[in-house]
């Protein structure tokens, strides 16, 4: 229902029907009040919230078209480098895939474009390249030594 909504309101630049959706279901979860009789007051209280907001978002536009060159781009770096911080954390925990991971992330950030085809898409190929060529050299070495001690 809400991507038949957010197809409806897109050319009128409606695009976030959906992200409104996943906004409304996290003020109506079991997360926000044990007791599902109360729960409609997160959902209140969202809908309220986003209401101010919405009164600000043409000032807060203006603002931000006033900043100078970069200033976004910026804050929006800074924000997100503790969930840059944790998925790094997070793939380079496992010492089999290590360098695949550090492979991926150097590719994608690399700003790689062949035949108009982005970074992201060849860090993803390249990574799981480098990661089978691993696997395979060490299911290898587990064979050798497995013959060596037989």
């Amino acid at each position: 229902v809400t991507g038949l909504g957010t197809v409806i309101g897109a050319p009128a630049g409606g695009h976030a029907v959906n992200l409104a959706a996943i906004s409304a279901a996290l003020a109506a979860a079991p997360d926000a009040d044990p007791d599902p009789q109360r729960r409609w007051v997160a959902a209140w209280s969202a809908g309220w919230s986003y209401l101010v907001l919405a009164l600000c978002s043409a000032g807060l536009a203006a603002l931000v078209a006033l900043a100078p060159a970069g200033v976004v781009e910026t804050v929006a770096g800074l924000a997100l480098l503790a969930t840059l911080g944790g998925a790094l954390s997070a793939a380079l925990r496992d010492l089999h895939d290590r360098e695949a991971a550090v492979v991926t992330f150097l590719v994608a950030a690399s700003g790689l474009s062949i035949f108009g085809v982005g970074s992201a898409f060849w860090a993803l190929l390249i990574g799981l390249a480098v990661r089978g060529a691993l696997s395979s050299r060490s299911e290898q070495q587990s064979a050798d030594e497995t013959r060596r001690t037989t």
